[in-house]
């Protein structure tokens, strides 16, 4: 009786190799394009000098606070679990929090306390932690620290007052989850700038070698795969000139989760954040207006 199964594929040995040859070829092609779709400094002139502005401005920022800057306060065990707060002369009229980027892999809360500046100088304080990295944490680790970093906050603050989440990059994407089921109590308004809302991408990029995310994690630590709980704002903030991986994540966030969502003219990946810096532009507004 003939089989009624698969026919065989009549290719020579061969012309099989040169067939995943083949193969292999538009795979390694697709990985670079991916990896390419997420690059941000290769496509920001200049940008081998942003760090050590940074850094420069921060540690500026952090000598001119004095007793108003709280650094190094635990919320956790280990090395990393730590955050910054910074707390306005009179008692505050709110809390920010901004979490940094930096691909889940890189930098730590030292690098962006100059950010802080905005929210201060509209009477909040401002919190920014640091957590661990990956590969020693995986992002749904390093989910549940932000988490408790943003009670610990919460309680240093000490008042009833409402609460704003932040965050830029891979921050963008930790700011959602606060949004979502299972972040902190309390939380009234998520402002995610520049946010990868959609992990699956990364999962063909290099990146994923240090993340390690599989598709079961993509799926519970992606936003854009999630619905902000009840009575929780949200407002996305995205560059635009940022490379057009990122302009997808933003408005795909916006429309999943129906609500606003800024494109900033003229600003790419590294400077869309600036405006932290100051109290009274759009983006303070979307963060912490009518509050």
């Amino acid at each position: 009786m003939q089989s009624m199964g698969r026919r065989a594929c009549p290719v020579q040995a061969g012309q099989s190799v040169q067939f995943f040859d083949q193969i292999a070829v538009l795979w390694l092609d697709f990985a670079s394009e991916m990896d390419r779709a997420y690059a941000n400094g290769a496509f920001i002139a200049g940008s081998d000098g942003f760090p050590a502005r940074w850094q420069a401005e921060a540690d500026a920022f952090v000598a001119g606070q004095g007793a108003q800057a709280r650094l190094g306060l635990p919320y956790g065990p280990s090395e990393r679990e730590r955050f910054d707060l910074f707390m306005p002369q009179d008692l505050p009229k709110g809390l920010l929090v901004f979490v940094h980027g930096g691909y889940w892999m890189q930098s730590g809360r030292e690098t962006w306390s100059h950010l802080a500046a905005g929210a201060i100088a509209r009477g909040w304080a401002c919190a920014m932690p640091s957590y661990t990295l990956a590969p020693e944490a995986r992002i749904s680790v390093i989910t549940a620290q932000v988490r408790a970093a943003v009670a610990a906050a919460v309680a240093a603050v000490g008042a009833d007052v409402p609460l704003v989440v932040t965050g830029h990059s891979a921050g963008g994407h930790l700011a959602a989850r606060m949004a979502c089921e299972g972040g902190p109590a309390g939380v009234v308004r998520v402002v995610p700038i520049s946010p990868v809302a959609e992990l699956a991408p990364l999962m063909e990029t290099q990146m994923n070698l240090t993340l390690r995310l599989d598709a079961a994690e993509a799926a519970r630590e992606s936003p854009a795969r999630m619905q902000p709980r009840a009575g929780i704002q949200a407002h996305i903030w995205v560059g635009g000139q940022e490379r057009p991986a990122f302009l997808w994540q933003a408005r795909l966030l916006s429309e999943n989760w129906d609500c606003g969502w800024t494109v900033a003219a003229g600003k790419h990946h590294f400077d869309v954040i600036e405006d932290l810096t100051n109290p009274d532009n759009a983006l303070m507004e979307a963060c912490l207006g009518g509050l």
